[in-house]
């Protein structure tokens, strides 16, 4: 989180002088130049952040919606309380972890070990949450998936921090986006498809873990006990890991900025979908899965269109900023849309919109992150720090939305169009905040 007001920085800076920190990110110049990867890695790489996003993405938009609903029916602000705790535990755990890949030393180097790691203890506790007995439990079980998917996904992110060198920041990023957004669609069909509670948790899970061990086993990551042992690590750097400071690196600080603000409109508009969707299509929760499915297959097409084609045209236009507004945009089309969608065509066609949306807005600014990073030394404290601008409004979001959703309620009916609009407002000052401010990405 930034040390200091991002509008004071850019009171304070003068216009016709270089800032005080060099014009290039000290990522580009903190180690040896980087080198292209293979397909064979980038594939890998791939099926690891589809299997992981499968496992960590379903219980949030599915499958911890249904166990609550089995305890708790017509009680939608438990999910958000649930997810929100989660999600808070992991904002002050992920900077931690962090510092710990980065000064990991191990045969197997230093990313590895929290891949394979928290992809085991993610599936341990999907497991946990199928048959718990009740919401206390529920909670405890997603606090631990969440800290052990999320540091799994981390791991893939700050290896492509690592080992992806500028000429391919766009094409991996729009892959990263396009498997995030595949897993959960697919994950869905797949519990469709079943009626068992433990195999719905289970399976997803247990293909998240096989992929992420593929990853470890066929994508090298170089020992890193040559780089010699790690310095000891005080009290100030733990603490000092969870800020950075603003003025020293505006591009990175303005970019945080306009992806928390995005983030918040997006999990105001995804975190209740369920229950939106049951409410519009006048159906029970439980028989919603299929009607999810159907919404999320169609959109995949838009979801591999918008972060396949925007981060190969960003990557060879040189244009990264102009994208990310062109993402906010297309969200504020597709919320606007479902916001006043009473039908499953209606739904469908806000869903594309929104599809398309994330996917074109996350590859792109992906790529953005990659280039605006402080040290690539340090790129897994840096990540983590990267990953509060998404945590934390997922993390706020299903807190406020409840008091967005009751607002106007009358005989039970959640105001839901107001929610998605007010997704709509924050996705737009997010992107633009990122299309004027940050100046070192086209």
């Amino acid at each position: 989180m930034p040390e200091a007001s991002l509008s004071a920085e850019a009171e304070a800076a003068p216009r016709s002088q270089p800032p005080a920190a060099p014009a290039e990110p000290a990522h580009e110049r903190s180690g040896p130049p980087l080198k292209r990867v293979s397909r064979g890695y980038l594939f890998w790489m791939m099926a690891a952040n589809f299997g992981v996003g499968m496992a960590y993405i379903l219980p949030l938009s599915y499958t911890l919606t249904l166990r609550i609903d089995d305890l708790a029916p017509g009680r939608e602000e438990v999910l958000g309380y649930i997810t929100g705790i989660a999600q808070a535990v992991f904002l002050v755990a992920s900077p931690l972890i962090g510092v710990w890949t980065d000064r990991t030393r191990s045969r197997v180097g230093r990313r590895r070990p929290f891949l394979v790691g928290g992809s085991v203890l993610g599936f341990l506790a999907l497991a946990g949450i199928a048959v718990a007995p009740n919401l206390l439990l529920i909670g405890v079980g997603w606090v631990l998936a969440m800290l052990g998917w999320a540091t799994a996904s981390q791991a893939i992110l700050t290896v492509q921090a690592d080992r992806i060198p500028e000429e391919q920041r766009g094409k991996v990023s729009g892959l990263t986006g396009l498997t995030g957004q595949i897993g959960p669609v697919v994950g869905i069909g797949i519990a469709s498809a079943l009626s068992n509670t433990f195999l719905i948790f289970v399976l997803p899970g247990l293909l998240g873990i096989v992929c992420a061990v593929a990853f470890a086993v066929r994508g090298s990551e170089p020992d890193s006990r040559p780089m010699g042992p790690a310095a000891p690590v005080a009290m100030k750097e733990i603490l000092g890991s969870y800020v950075f400071n603003p003025r020293k690196y505006p591009d990175f600080a303005w970019n945080w900025l306009g992806r928390f603000v995005f983030f918040m409109g997006l999990y105001f508009n995804t975190t209740f979908a369920t229950f939106f969707y049951a409410q519009r299509l006048d159906l029970p929760v439980k028989e919603v899965a299929g009607a999810v499915a159907v919404v999320g297959l169609v959109g995949m097409a838009a979801a591999m269109a918008g972060a396949i084609g925007g981060g190969f045209l960003s990557d060879k236009l040189g244009r990264r900023r102009l994208f990310a507004l062109i993402g906010a945009l297309l969200f504020i089309a597709g919320a606007v849309v479902e916001a006043s969608a009473y039908s499953l065509p209606t739904l469908m066609v806000g869903s594309v919109l929104m599809q398309l949306a994330i996917a074109l807005f996350s590859s792109v600014d992906q790529a953005i992150v990659m280039a605006v990073l402080p040290d690539r030394a340090e790129a897994g404290r840096y990540i983590a720090v990267v990953a509060f601008s998404q945590k934390i409004p997922s993390a706020l979001a299903p807190l406020i939305a409840p008091l967005i959703i009751s607002v106007g309620a009358a005989d039970g009916v959640k105001n839901y169009t107001a929610l998605y609009l007010t997704g709509a407002v924050f996705a737009l000052i997010g992107g633009l905040l990122i299309y004027t401010r940050v100046r070192f990405v086209r």
